[in-house]
């Protein structure tokens, strides 16, 4: 299994490229040593430091013609990834 899953392309996110960071969806058993290995090998950068957070999923309702379903999005970790300077990762290079 690999430690990355997609990159995170957001509004916030997009943003916080402009300053050096970017974000991943990573396995949420990934630790930040095998997440810094794995952004250093993949993208070919320095990565100068990594930030995670675990993500709770949201409780979803759905109201049907058999009655109210609920159900739960899957939880996820995210990776901030902050690289050193003047590093960059371009995700719409293949695009």
């Amino acid at each position: 299994m690999s430690v990355l899953k997609k990159p995170l392309v957001t509004e916030k996110v997009s943003a916080l490229n402009e300053k050096g960071r970017y974000g991943f969806i990573v396995d949420i058993n990934a630790n930040k040593v095998e997440i810094r290995k794995a952004v250093e090998k993949m993208y070919g950068v320095n990565v100068k430091s990594v930030n995670t957070m675990n993500v709770m999923g949201k409780v979803k309702a759905r109201y049907t013609k058999t009655g109210l379903q609920i159900g739960r999005r899957p939880n996820y970790k995210k990776a901030i990834v902050t690289l050193a300077e003047g590093e960059v990762i371009d995700f719409y290079s293949n695009v």
